[in-house]
């Protein structure tokens, strides 16, 4: 007789049998050198990313009232044209510089409060377009001058699951740092069960690009139990990737959720009145499971995203912390390595 395939349980959730009190478990400080951190954080800043800046959740963008932020120090409106389309440009009105996002969009056109100067998207008046692409969960800008690479047709986006068959929710918070200091954040994963006890533990980094650790790969493997209360939890394989220098991905490749991916973007926006710059992260979750039970959890995805926002809220409280005090030691020339 042939062993049947085993199953897979019918709750992803698992006990851990000897949990290991916070100040027990295995420092991982030798882990985690500051070279090492600062080259994964150096091979990102290198790649390209075709002058695309994430601008917003793509249902922050309405067809009835404008969208603003700056990016990079340049004001940024966008809203939708009569067919649905992102539109962008610069945010000041080219008549006497009043600020469009404050103004109210009919039938696809935008129209200044001041004096009703109208905009469908077109050149006109001096104003001129950004080109802006919607990908189905973010609102991307591209900004030629700003950015100073070589413009790219569409920003370069990390693989994920079909937003139609998946659980996704967007959240976005706002520190005094630069782009690198989130990404530097999001690059060491041997911070995670120290720093994050309330939701990861048992953590183990299992492979770096440079192989130390463990096998080769394209970017950080980590084996991490996710905290569900108490001894349960929800062990995964997690792969941390850069594809473009404002992007990290972390991608679940074994375990529960399998193919899911949270993406962290980091979108400068300018200086606030001390002259400390200020950045825009961008948490996107995109969830999916090959379980049955998950069509349930789609259709319960209005109530599930509150939820997800809130822990993306607690995660970053204090992963703002650690990027706002790296970048307080790197402009002041104290960080380590």
């Amino acid at each position: 007789m042939t062993r049947q395939a085993r199953r897979p349980p019918r709750l992803p959730v698992r006990l851990r049998p000897r949990p290991v009190p916070w100040e027990a478990q295995r420092p991982t400080w030798r882990d985690a050198p500051p070279a090492r951190i600062a080259d994964a954080v150096k091979a990102a800043l290198a790649r390209p990313s075709g002058n695309w800046f994430v601008l917003g959740a793509t249902g922050d963008i309405g067809a009835h009232r404008a969208f603003g932020r700056t990016v990079a120090g340049v004001e940024v409106v966008a809203w939708r044209d009569a067919a649905g389309r992102l539109m962008a440009g610069p945010g000041a009105c080219p008549h006497l510089g009043a600020p469009l996002d404050q103004s109210p969009v009919h039938c696809g056109i935008l129209r200044c409060r001041w004096h009703g100067l109208a905009l469908d998207g077109a050149p006109f008046a001096g104003w001129e377009p950004f080109p802006a692409h919607d990908d189905g969960l973010l609102a991307w800008v591209r900004l030629d001058e700003a950015g100073g690479e070589q413009p790219l047709p569409e920003p370069v986006l990390p693989a994920r699951p079909r937003t139609a068959g998946a659980v996704t929710a967007v959240h976005t918070v706002t520190g005094r740092c630069d782009p690198e200091d989130v990404i530097a954040n999001r690059l060491d994963p041997w911070h995670g069960a120290w720093f994050h006890p309330y939701s990861f533990v048992d953590l183990t980094v299992a492979g770096t690009p440079s192989g130390s650790g463990g096998e080769r790969s394209d970017g950080i493997a980590v084996e991490v139990s996710f905290k569900v209360a108490g001894r349960a939890v929800v062990p995964v394989t997690a792969l941390f990737t850069a594809p473009e220098p404002r992007t990290v991905a972390m991608h679940i490749v074994a375990g529960e959720g399998r193919g899911s991916v949270v993406e962290t973007h980091a979108t400068p926006l300018g200086p606030d009145d001390r002259g400390r710059p200020r950045t825009a992260v961008t948490e996107a979750v995109v969830a999916t499971s090959r379980r049955p039970g998950f069509a349930l959890a789609r259709a319960a995805a209005p109530a599930l995203r509150p939820l997800l926002r809130a822990a993306s809220r607690r995660l970053w409280r204090d992963d703002l912390a650690y990027a706002e005090r790296r970048w307080e030691l790197r402009s002041s020339g104290r960080l380590p390595g």
